[in-house]
């Protein structure tokens, strides 16, 4: 016998696994038709991700950032709404994290480091925060003000660095002044990964036991459920709406933090390197659960890391991996209409 809850869990597994094979069925027939062999092309990306500890180190670094915005989606679609401006709050919290920096940078370095990420914290909480009180108090579509605020975000980014924040010696690559290098996030002991990976896991675990283990996270589950009837029941959804979409933006901006403070050093237009557009593909695979975004962000962060390899031995463009992205999306959006068609009666099925 399978229960309802058994057969969720079943479902919650077998169906995102299953959309991921097909999308690579059809990753292979895309191979095929470039003009590649499509076992040589998986094999290649294993080999890429995880086929040594130098490779699984490139991995666990593209992830770090994938965990944190992979949240800004996760968190606020447990109310029912659609974020897909992480993109944005990243490049918001990553400049006001070089913000803080700049300006604190004769202070010790664990002070500036905690500023960089207070300050990444706000700017990419409020970013996605204004998304949730447009979506509260004017009606405006969630899914729709967070895509075009992060052209705004982009563009802010471009005026930034070309402008009041630039560097004169970044002559061919507009860039802000750097952060030194004394308070740069640091390697993780014996490894090549930055402290940002733990950054990430630390997040999902907070953004997991606050959605299920907390009353606050029972609200916002109430709510997304039914929100006519959590009115009803008097739980102040605007709050929470809002609280949510600041929490969830935070998680990106943070990323954001990472990125400049671990990785460039500075923000220049490498702070727009899609991290949050793929953060949305983690969410969705992960069917929003912040735990299994860990490790779906890892097994995304090794097909990223894999980019170069494929155009190196393969003659694709290192593009493709987008494509593989892109198919992955599409299947895992199909695969959402499945949920629920194999134990019908809600009760206990026979197996």
């Amino acid at each position: 016998m399978i229960n309802r809850y058994n057969s969720r869990t079943l479902e919650a597994i077998c169906i995102p696994l299953a959309a991921l094979l097909f999308s690579l069925l059809l990753f292979g027939i895309f191979c095929a038709f470039a003009g590649a062999d499509p076992f040589g092309v998986y094999a290649s990306i294993y080999r890429s991700a995880f086929g040594s500890w130098r490779a699984f180190q490139n991995t666990l670094l593209r992830a770090a950032p994938l965990m944190l915005s992979s949240l800004c989606t996760a968190l606020p679609a447990r109310l029912g709404l659609v974020i897909i401006g992480n993109e944005g709050a990243i490049i918001v919290g990553g400049l006001g994290a070089v913000a803080a920096g700049l300006s604190l940078s004769t202070a010790p370095p664990t002070i500036v480091q905690i500023a960089m990420a207070i300050a990444s914290i706000v700017c990419g909480g409020l970013w996605i925060g204004a998304v949730g009180a447009l979506r509260h108090y004017r009606g405006v579509n969630e899914t729709i003000s967070s895509l075009l605020l992060n052209y705004i975000a982009i563009a802010l980014l471009n005026h930034l660095v070309g402008g009041p924040m630039r560097d004169p010696s970044s002559l061919n690559k507009p860039s802000s002044y750097p952060i030194a290098e004394i308070n740069m996030l640091g390697d993780i002991p014996g490894t090549r990964v930055h402290y940002g990976l733990i950054y990430g896991l630390v997040a999902c675990v907070i953004a997991y036991f606050l959605i299920q283990r907390t009353t606050f996270g029972f609200a916002a589950r109430v709510a997304g459920g039914n929100i006519r009837a959590a009115r009803i029941a008097g739980l102040p959804v605007g709050k929470l709406t809002i609280m949510i979409c600041f929490l969830a933006g935070s998680c990106a901006g943070l990323a954001g933090m990472v990125e400049v403070a671990a990785v460039h050093g500075r923000a220049n237009e490498s702070l727009n390197a899609n991290y949050g557009y793929s953060g949305i593909l983690v969410a969705f695979i992960a069917r929003h659960n912040p735990l299994a975004a860990t490790l779906v962000a890892i097994l995304l962060g090794g097909i990223l890391a894999s980019g170069g390899s494929l155009q190196r031995s393969h003659n694709l463009p290192d593009a493709t991996v987008l494509v593989f992205q892109g198919l992955v999306f599409l299947v895992v959006l199909f695969s959402e209409s499945l949920y629920g068609r194999f134990f019908k009666d809600g009760s206990a099925v026979t197996t």
